[in-house]
């Protein structure tokens, strides 16, 4: 089957599609932040082994870790509205849903980064007579930072292409922008391709920045060492 290719009648509507791509890098980088934050507060409810925490945390995690983020958000827009009392938009709605979803695993990349530390490295820093705070500061977070970083990256870079998962919202992301040129246009193929071809150049640069902090920890690490 010979199909035309044309570009031109997207390209036409590039503003729309670029504007839906910072929508997009918006509530992305929102959702990291935020879910960096309820991350952290996870894994150490997780690492603090008194129950009334610890398993909260575990629930939490493991409900977000084994349902459809689809599901996240449709709750977060249409479900908490009716038990809050409260209305909405699909911007908060979107945030929430990826916020929480990505809390519960980074989480787990966290908790794994501090556990992965062999535990004669805190006992050894303990018979040195550092407090425990101290040893968690200067002798574990460095190295569980530098393992945490490819599963961060790569759990990052998952949350970005879930926030296309926000258009079923009706929020302005590069989806929802690429759906509203497909009905003009009606030209999927190329629409489509376009959005692809965005989304891949934008992770590979952070793809790239990423092996860039990556190599300087090592190098960090490696000197510290000698």
């Amino acid at each position: 089957m010979n199909y035309d290719w044309d570009f031109g009648a997207v390209w036409n509507y590039r503003q729309m599609l670029f504007e839906g791509a910072l929508g997009t890098l918006k509530i992305a980088a929102v959702a990291i932040l935020m879910g960096v934050v309820i991350g952290a507060m996870l894994a150490t409810m997780r690492l603090s082994k008194v129950r009334w925490l610890e398993y909260p945390a575990l629930w939490f995690t493991e409900f977000y870790r084994n349902t459809p983020p689809l599901i996240h958000f449709f709750w977060a827009f249409y479900a908490l509205p009716v038990v809050l009392g409260v209305s909405l938009d699909p911007y908060v709605a979107a945030i929430i849903a990826l916020s929480t979803q990505s809390g519960a695993f980074y989480a787990e990349v966290f908790r794994g980064g501090v556990i992965s530390v062999e535990r004669g490295q805190w006992e050894g820093a303990r018979a040195l007579g550092m407090k425990p705070q101290n040893v968690l500061r200067r002798v574990i977070l460095p190295q569980a930072l530098q393992r945490m970083l490819p599963p961060f990256m790569e759990r990052s870079f998952e949350l970005i292409k879930t926030t296309a998962l926000a258009s079923t919202l009706a929020y302005s992301d590069l989806l929802y922008q690429a759906m509203q040129v497909n009905s003009i246009t009606f030209r999927p193929l190329e629409v489509y391709t376009f959005v692809a071809a965005i989304f891949f150049v934008t992770l590979l640069v952070l793809s790239m920045l990423a092996h860039v902090v990556e190599a300087r920890l090592s190098r960090s690490s490696y000197q510290s060492a000698r």
